[in-house]
Formats: structure tokens, C-alpha cells, sequence
């Protein structure tokens, strides 16, 4: 008889799959801002959790937060908060105020969620312009996706530190594994057509055998394709506003 599979691994929530939070610093959200703040940087640290540094700051009200830092930013530089805060690098600001045309990351969604758009290494957002007549705020994000958000949402001018990340390749195995360790994420992703019958529903398996599989099937079946409505590429050409073709 195999082991179960990694989907059932993970979803019974043994300790090789569970997320080391006691590791993590912290969540880097924006802290409850009611006034223009003056913080200064202390110094950069590290979260397993994250690509981007965390700035810790130290408040002028006596809080200090972590933040995610921008790129450029030094130790002992100062960084303004609130509604009529320096427009500055680093600086966290509402979009209303930012100008056009202007970098910015860890967008918020909706005002005072602390921000959840642009937040990896090297990331950011555009701002393209300020519509009045909606009273929203237009941002177009890295991926070419326009969205529309409150003027009132927070987002820090510039780009987050630690761009150029990726061009640096692992080089061995070892250096991956150490990688998606500090996170506890499945590290190596072995395809299940390699595996043997027993250790996967896809493995020893011959050609012609389908890779879909029902919604209601058991947690040692349920990989692949899961309620697939179809697969494969599209054939034929699709025509321009053809909803159906989609």
C-alpha cells in the first residue's frame, strides 16, 4: 500500500507543512494613522516571510512599527505619515495627494486595511489619474491591471526594496530547499506522472488515461484537473467580443 499523497499531507496539517509564524516579525501593515506622523528609521531587518526588508521605525509618539521599505531608503532618514505628510521617498500618504504619473507600493484595497497591493521585492504601482467626477483614484499595477480605488487609501511613494531578486539564480538544490524551508512551503514539486501507481493517482499510469477528476471525489484521488469543464487548447479562431469563445 503507498503514502498518502502530498494533498492529504498538507491538508492534515502536520508540522512539515505548518506555517512557522513564531518566525515571522511582523505582518509590515500600516499602524493606525489619525495625524501627520514623523518616524525615523532605527535600522532594516529581515522576515522569513518576506522579500522586502522591514523598516523599523520609531515614531514620534513613541511607537515603533515595522514597515516595508523602500528602495533608496538609509538608516536614521526620516519618513512622514498622515493625510498632509512630505511628499518624500517612503513616505505614506493618501493616493489623493500622490501626483500623477507617481510610484508607489503596498496599496491599500479599502482604507485601513494596511495595505495588500505592490508589496514584493522590487514591485509597485503607477498612478495614472484622479477622477473627480467619481472621486476615484485610477492605479495601474505592474501586471498592466487598471484598478479604481478611494482616494482615501493609503500607499508608500516608491518602489519596494530588494528589486532584482529573481535574476539571481539558486544554482543547486540545496540553496531552494534552504529557501522554501524558512516558510515551511512545499519544496521539491514533484509531478505525480513521475511518481509510482501506488504513491499517486497520476502515476505508472498509460497514455489515454484522463487527468480530470469529480469535485466529489475522496482527498487521495481529488489532483489534477478538478471539475474541469474542459481541456486543452482552443481550436478554431475567436472572434472579437465572442463571450462564448471565452
Amino acid at each position: 500500500m503507498g503514502s498518502k499523497i502530498t494533498v492529504q499531507k498538507r491538508g492534515h496539517g502536520s508540522p512539515a507543512y505548518r506555517t512557522p509564524k513564531h518566525r515571522f516579525l511582523s505582518k509590515a501593515k500600516y499602524p493606525p494613522i489619525h495625524k501627520n506622523l514623523r518616524a525615523q528609521v532605527l535600522t532594516f531587518e529581515q522576515d522569513p516571510s518576506k522579500d522586502v526588508l522591514l523598516a523599523k521605525l520609531l515614531l514620534d509618539d513613541g511607537r515603533v512599527v515595522h514597515v516595508l521599505a523602500a528602495e533608496g531608503l538609509k538608516t536614521n532618514d526620516e519618513v512622514f505619515m498622515g493625510p498632509d505628510a512630505k511628499l518624500d521617498i517612503g513616505s505614506v500618504v493618501p493616493l489623493e495627494r500622490i501626483p500623477d504619473s507617481s510610484s508607489v507600493f503596498n496599496l491599500e484595497i479599502a482604507p485601513k486595511d494596511g495595505g495588500r497591493i505592490a508589496r514584493t521585492s522590487g514591485s509597485f504601482a503607477t498612478i495614472v489619474s484622479h477622477d473627480e467626477e467619481l472621486g476615484l483614484v485610477t492605479v495601474r499595477l505592474s501586471s498592466k491591471q487598471v484598478l479604481k480605488l478611494d482616494p482615501n487609501c493609503m500607499a508608500t511613494i516608491g518602489v519596494a526594496s530588494g528589486g532584482g531578486r529573481t535574476e539571481k539564480p539558486l544554482k543547486k538544490a540545496g540553496t531552494g530547499r534552504a529557501k522554501w524551508k524558512a516558510r515551511n512551503k512545499r519544496w521539491p514539486v514533484v509531478r505525480g506522472s513521475a511518481m509510482n501507481a501506488v504513491d499517486h493517482p497520476h502515476g505508472g499510469r498509460s497514455m489515454g488515461k484522463p487527468s480530470t477528476v469529480s469535485r466529489n471525489a475522496p482527498p487521495g484521488q481529488k489532483v489534477g484537473h478538478i471539475a474541469a469543464s474542459r481541456t486543452g487548447r482552443r481550436k478554431g479562431k475567436m472572434k472579437v467580443g465572442d463571450n462564448k469563445a471565452r
